[in-house]
């Protein structure tokens, strides 16, 4: 666990006086300048007291900056699209499907992310379309969620998708067609791999020309498409989701220490089998890394197709349930808790002044104010 205190905030206002240098994408300064305003009075907040009459602490608390490549405000978002995505699931097995550019491409990842992406999400989803619906396959419309992911454990450049795939599909006539392995396995991962490379290479040569010297180097090795085995029920569904629908390219607990431009942080090194390592980066390197997975403004990094998709799905998920039975889990989202007072642990606190962004006020300094005081402003 990393050193409670330690944040990416933090990095980033150790080089906030040379960020225009570092991160020269006016749009992900931006949003790094959001991240440092997080939780802190420039974005406003608000005063509660403790309800106990024997406490009546004060506890001042900052609203947040919900940007979603922010450490601290992910929790509730996931939460709240995960309730959401149970109400599609089928009962039957899921696959957990990962596909993978080669690091010969993150020069265009950081010139077109806009275009490198869209043309993942688009030959990934082609692979599984086309692939599901030859007869010899399965001979069915398929379904899948695909999340990007374009990080590495030492935050390098690593462009994926991360996919879950349902076993079956819709036939054209409307009915629901469990995959032949019954759920053993998906398809021949190599003959995908070769599909989605050639499929994604076809498709660069379309969309960017001139296209750099990179056809030779892109048909080097193999494309691996990694299958992991089936998930055993809806729950291992929705503890997937949970764990990659909203991830970031560094969590606050994996940062170990910070002293004064020298960063360290934990990762996991895949080549020693995932053994934990500690890797130190200059605090200019870090945040130079980190801005790499900011994505474009409005970029959709979850992605919804075929009986998967909103257009459809209502009516798909009908034909499945009426042939293979309603899913049932256990997953409950986080209920909405009252907030105790962290002095007396027994109060609940309860909101007495709101100070707004810009506010020329400011936050009230609540060690030198009575309760009462705030309550009349």
């Amino acid at each position: 666990m990393g050193t409670a205190g330690h944040e990416v905030a933090h990095i980033i206002n150790i080089v906030r006086d040379q960020l225009p240098s570092i991160v020269a994408n006016a749009w992900k300064r931006r949003t790094l300048y959001a991240l440092l305003r997080c939780r802190t009075s420039a974005l406003g907040g608000h005063i509660d007291r403790c309800d106990n009459p024997k406490c009546g602490k004060l506890h001042i608390s900052y609203n947040s900056c919900r940007n979603r490549h922010c450490p601290k405000c992910q929790g509730h978002l996931r939460e709240r699209w995960i309730a959401k995505r149970e109400t599609d699931l089928v009962n039957t097995p899921y696959f957990h499907v990962v596909f993978t550019l080669p690091n010969h491409l993150n020069e265009l990842a950081v010139e077109k992310p806009k275009q490198l992406y869209n043309l993942l999400f688009a030959s990934a989803w082609s692979v599984i379309r086309d692939f599901g619906a030859n007869p010899k396959m399965l001979g069915a419309r398929m379904g899948m969620i695909a999340v990007l992911h374009t990080w590495g454990q030492n935050l390098s450049l690593h462009p994926h998708l991360h996919c879950i795939v349902p076993a079956g599909g819709v036939t054209p006539h409307g009915k629901w067609k469990t995959s032949r392995s019954k759920g053993r396995f998906l398809f021949p991962v190599r003959s995908m791999g070769s599909v989605f490379r050639a499929r994604f290479v076809e498709g660069l040569r379309k969309q960017i020309d001139p296209l750099p010297l990179l056809t030779d180097k892109l048909f080097e090795k193999p494309w691996v498409v990694y299958a992991k085995r089936p998930f055993f029920g809806p729950r291992q569904v929705i503890e997937y989701l949970g764990r990659y629908t909203h991830k970031i390219a560094i969590s606050n607990s994996r940062i170990l220490a910070v002293a004064h431009d020298q960063i360290t942080f934990r990762a996991k090194d895949y080549r020693k089998g995932g053994k934990p390592v500690a890797l130190r980066l200059t605090a200019s390197e870090f945040v130079r890394r980190f801005a790499l997975h900011i994505l474009p403004k409005g970029y959709t990094r979850i992605r919804h197709f075929g009986v998967l998709n909103g257009r459809i799905k209502k009516e798909c998920k009908k034909a499945a349930d009426r042939q293979l039975g309603m899913v049932s889990t256990s997953f409950q989202p986080k209920p909405v808790l009252h907030r105790r007072c962290p002095v007396c642990n027994r109060g609940v606190l309860q909101i007495i002044w709101v100070f707004l962004p810009g506010d020329p006020r400011g936050p009230p300094d609540i060690g030198l104010l009575d309760s009462k005081v705030l309550e009349k402003n």
